[in-house]
């Protein structure tokens, strides 16, 4: 995936006057939860009024039943404290089924528009790598789809506060004024923390992904690295971004647990004082005994309106930081532009022009239909350069010079089409959870199904299959982990084989094999491809196997970007220093 220049705030895709990204993704999901949203909140503001009722009822039992001795008004007011926690337990039972609901289909919501961006055919402007957008998916659209849960919670708490201080109102007006005053004044003094909390919580969730995506990148290339001795320098790179991520993740952590701390102080500082002047009063004889007991139940119940009200900023913060990456991959632009001309020939040529990208320099290429070119690069990032190229991940303003593929330019054909006549099998692919059949299959015709046999012969992926008890049923891990790297490479080469595409681009798709399996797949992939003469197909083979080169009608040698010689394999290796250097070693 390429990227452009960062745009400033003012430019920021999706900025405007009605905020920033993150608040519009929550507001999104607000609205179209709407429903169950209302429904769920006004159901735990009812379970919130019935709490809230509670001591007062138990007040009034006392006063009137308890104090004066009457047993039949006992047993009735007993009856309607039952009836009050049936009410209580039902409309929140209710009440927290619309929410979870709600919560539940939110994520999923965000988790499909997030993957589906990722997924996008033709790419997203973005510099978060494949970890972090994995992170942003999962974790990222659940905390997200969070605030469902906290605005009933915000709701409840505020109607319960409410109902509270009226209730200390009537029994005595400097109770009410306490708690009406003394509220507003704890949240807007613990409110001044928020920004410090979202900006540490957007840090440290940064920062994770950062380590989870190199965790995963060294994890998929252990093999390679064991090969090239270079486990001690990976595992230190991880180490030093892991210690970052730690250092974040205290950091917030700190901040939070510092601002939980200091909410439930202050919160507890105030129901306490309620409850000491309540005391006071009673002592005095300025309100009643069941009254001081409703009135020290209410401080008790009031207590967790208050902490709640005051802690929410934080929870808030934390899922405001989580919206804003969300919004960073939803709101990403394409990498290609929109494009559907279709495309002109069945037997398409491919045509490099004046093409610089990365070490490529100039490069002019033609492949001609029903040809075998193999192509060696005396350095590898000039191979992936081009190979980068024909995949179309590169935006058509990052390079010059031009890709035509049946004289259209690439980055213009409708994607489906292009992708069906061009196939590119880049040098590391991944395998998908699921069986070697499912892998192999992945979107198999009934046609190329017929090829089958045929094409794991081909790829000597058959090995792969007898290599295994249960065979095609055999059972990959994500990213094939659970198979050595040459199997993931004949599985993935029995796939791209499988598709018979009018061209088809192989990177390097043997190096993890020995030369007789380099050989079988060299012969397979020719008698493939190019035993119908009238089929026309192009293979392309980016690559330095001697194996492979052996087979192509002609070789092309790529040398500081540009090509220094062009023959036969036979013939540059008898006559071309630097083509018997790099193939012929």
């Amino acid at each position: 995936m390429g990227s452009a220049e960062p745009p400033t705030d003012a430019a920021k895709p999706g900025r405007s006057k009605a905020g920033t990204p993150g608040r519009r993704v929550l507001l999104r999901a607000v609205t179209r939860n709407g429903r169950r949203l209302t429904l769920g909140s006004l159901l735990i503001c009812a379970h919130q009024v019935c709490e809230t009722l509670v001591p007062i009822l138990i007040g009034v039992i006392v006063d009137r039943a308890v104090a004066t001795g009457d047993r039949g008004s006992l047993g009735v007011w007993v009856a309607v404290l039952a009836g009050l926690f049936t009410v209580l337990t039902l409309v929140y039972r209710f009440g927290a089924r619309q929410l979870m609901l709600a919560i539940a289909e939110e994520a999923h919501q965000l988790r499909l528009e997030v993957s589906g961006k990722i997924l996008n055919p033709r790419g997203i402007r973005t510099e978060l790598p494949a970890g972090e957008l994995l992170t942003v998916s999962t974790s990222d659209a659940d905390n997200t789809s969070y605030l469902l849960d906290y605005i009933p919670r915000i709701a409840g708490a505020i109607v319960a506060t409410v109902v509270g201080a009226v209730a200390l109102f009537v029994i005595d007006v400097p109770l009410g004024l306490l708690v009406l005053v003394g509220t507003p004044v704890v949240l807007v003094g613990l409110q001044l923390t928020s920004p410090l909390i979202t900006k540490r919580v957007a840090s440290q969730q940064e920062l994770a992904g950062k380590a989870t995506s190199l965790a995963t990148d060294l994890v998929s290339g252990v093999r390679p690295l064991r090969g090239l001795g270079a486990e001690r320098a990976a595992s230190e790179r991880y180490h030093r971004v892991s210690r970052l991520s730690l250092t974040a993740q205290l950091r917030a952590a700190r901040t939070q647990g510092g601002y939980l701390a200091a909410s439930t102080t202050l919160s507890t500082l105030l129901a306490c004082g309620v409850a000491v002047l309540a005391g006071y009063f009673a002592l005095t004889g300025r309100i009643s005994v069941g009254e001081l007991i409703t009135v020290i139940g209410l401080a008790q119940f009031l207590t967790e309106p208050f902490s709640l009200l005051a802690i929410v900023p934080s929870w808030v913060a934390e899922a405001r930081a989580s919206a804003e990456r969300v919004a960073m991959v939803v709101d990403a632009e394409p990498l290609l532009p929109p494009a559907d001309r279709p495309l002109a020939a069945d037997a398409v040529r491919v045509e490099l022009t004046g093409l610089r990208f990365g070490p490529l320099d100039g490069l002019d290429l033609t492949l001609e239909p029903g040809e075998v070119v193999g192509i060696v690069a005396t350095q590898p990032t000039e191979g992936e350069a081009l190979v980068k190229l024909l995949s179309g991940r590169v935006a058509p303003e990052e390079y010059e010079g031009s890709v035509l593929l049946g004289g259209s330019p690439l980055h213009e054909l409708d994607l489906d089409v292009a992708r069906a006549a061009l196939l590119v099998q880049p040098h590391k692919s991944d395998l998908f959870g699921g069986t070697i059949e499912h892998n192999v299959l992945a979107r198999a015709d009934d046609h190329e199904r017929e090829l089958f046999d045929a094409v794991l012969r081909g790829s000597a992926a058959d090995e792969v299959i007898s290599a295994h008890p249960e065979g095609l049923d055999h059972v990959i891990v994500e990213r094939g982990a659970n198979l050595s790297g040459g199997q993931r490479q004949r599985v993935a080469l029995a796939r791209a084989l499988l598709v018979r595409s009018q061209v088809l681009v192989l990177h390097d798709p043997t190096t993890a094999m020995d030369s007789v399996t380099e050989h079988v797949i060299a012969q397979g992939v020719r008698a493939l491809r190019h035993e119908d003469a009238a089929a026309r197909h192009t293979t392309v083979l980016v690559a330095s196997s001697p194996a492979l080169m052996a087979i192509t009608d002609r070789v092309v040698v790529l040398e500081n970007g540009r090509i220094v010689a062009e023959g036969t394999h036979a013939e540059l290796g008898a006559d071309h220093e630097t083509y018997r250097k790099t193939v012929l070693r």
